[in-house]
């Protein structure tokens, strides 16, 4: 085993250990909690609890969790219930599309024509999301799996939609960014007619999901929870930077996006280390806050 190697699994057995002593505290410290899923990955078997305890879906006093996480499910239920008698969902729709019809009707957006308001980019977006999560999280219980995806996809659609208001000033801020970092690529992709019309709302309302692999993608979401959603900025450089080589032979935008849309899971593991090493790197997320500073 390489040296790095064994660097890297003592850091996350170390780190693993950090949080598993802020678990035991009682309550739990929500800003602690938030500071660790800033600076670290959080460890695939405390992901689900954690998500769940950030994103309000459950409280930080243990003896109330399991009474909320009863009346999660009932509605939950309710919900689903809800949309089988109006005949908006069936026995055949897929747990994506129902999670998403489950939110609009919760938040009474439904409307009469689901399929049509479905295809809306930003629903579209936060489908892919549903999808991904469906991969993501592991539990063993398909029911608690349903209700967990849910809930946690409740909580994140709060965060899309916060940085929505925001989509433009993130797209912008990348394409600063990217010509600080790789002005050959930038200018490459200007000149091809692809640098401004990449699906960035797509990218960035989605927070990525279909892009970077599934095995990859929950590093970002971390950091989605607490509601470091500029983290889609780097996420958006890197992949292209790490994808110079390719995208520079590329003549136009269809092949660009082909190129981005086959990201192989070895280079989305690259290109979420490097995205979270690059946020960590004050001199850079400072050039972003200050960019939206500037333009706020």
């Amino acid at each position: 085993m390489s040296e790095i190697s064994v660097r890297s699994i003592t850091k996350s057995v170390e780190e693993k250990k950090s949080l598993e002593i802020l678990l035991k505290e009682r309550p739990l410290d929500k800003t602690k909690l938030k500071q660790f899923c800033l600076r670290f990955t959080v460890p695939v078997v405390y992901r689900n609890f954690l998500w769940k305890v950030l994103l309000d879906i459950i409280p930080v006093y243990a003896e109330s969790q399991g009474f909320i996480m009863a009346q999660r499910k009932k509605e939950f239920q309710d919900l689903q219930r809800a949309l089988k008698v109006a005949k908006i969902i069936d026995d055949f729709t897929k747990p994506p599309l129902i999670f998403l019809a489950m939110w609009l009707l919760r938040k009474r957006r439904a409307k009469v024509d689901m399929t049509a308001q479905l295809e809306l980019p930003l629903y579209r977006a936060m489908s892919k999301m549903a999808e991904t999560l469906w991969h993501v999280i592991d539990v063993e219980s398909e029911e608690e799996k349903l209700v967990d995806i849910y809930w946690i996809l409740t909580g994140l659609f709060v965060q899309v939609e916060k940085l929505q208001k925001e989509v433009g000033k993130l797209q912008d801020c990348t394409y600063a960014l990217l010509e600080k970092e790789d002005v050959e690529l930038y200018k490459h992709l200007v000149k091809i007619d692809a640098l401004y019309n990449l699906p960035y709302d797509m990218w960035f309302y989605s927070c990525f999901a279909g892009i970077i692999c599934n095995g990859s993608i929950a590093k970002i979401w971390d950091k989605i929870t607490v509601g470091a959603y500029r983290i889609l900025i780097f996420v958006a450089v890197v992949t292209l930077t790490t994808l110079r080589r390719l995208l520079l032979r590329c003549e136009n935008i269809d092949h660009v996006l082909e190129t981005i849309n086959n990201i192989t899971e070895e280079t989305s593991e690259v290109i979420v280390n490097k995205a979270i090493e690059s946020i960590q790197q004050s001199g850079t997320t400072q050039q972003v806050d200050m960019y939206f500073t500037k333009h706020s």
